[in-house]
């Protein structure tokens, strides 16, 4: 069953980009939830509004700075333009993933092939 609250959140510290999601989720959905959160860095999203839970999470987690944490609770609806660009960014990744899964070649059972493989380059598309 799945926790109440967001599903995912990224947040941007001066060293790491840190992505956190739902554990109690289907895999498919955790891999959605993260490529969403990296979508949001992708697009080089940073919104620093107030947001009515900042305190509370100041609190619990005093070593991340306040801005941060706005930028990681601002993003509560798909009705914000980078929500919705971040949600495109998944599913773009997501469905050239699917693609791929099923185009790239695979590795060749026979010693020499693989080498040949390597030496030419794993190639699994353009994207």
């Amino acid at each position: 069953m799945p926790v109440p609250g967001p599903y995912g959140a990224w947040i941007a510290t001066g060293t790491a980009d840190y992505v956190l999601y739902q554990q109690n989720t289907t895999k498919p959905h955790q891999d959605h939830i993260i490529l969403h959160e990296v979508g949001h860095i992708l697009a080089g999203h940073r919104n620093d509004e107030d947001h009515p839970d900042e305190a509370l999470w100041q609190q619990e987690m005093p070593d991340i700075s306040p801005r941060t944490i706005r930028r990681a609770l601002r993003r509560t609806s798909y009705e914000a333009v980078e929500e919705r660009e971040a949600e495109l960014i998944a599913t773009i990744v997501l469905g050239w993933a699917s693609v791929l899964d099923h185009v790239a070649p695979h590795a060749a059972s026979e010693p020499s092939l693989r080498r040949i493989q390597a030496a030419l380059g794993d190639r699994r598309g353009w994207l």
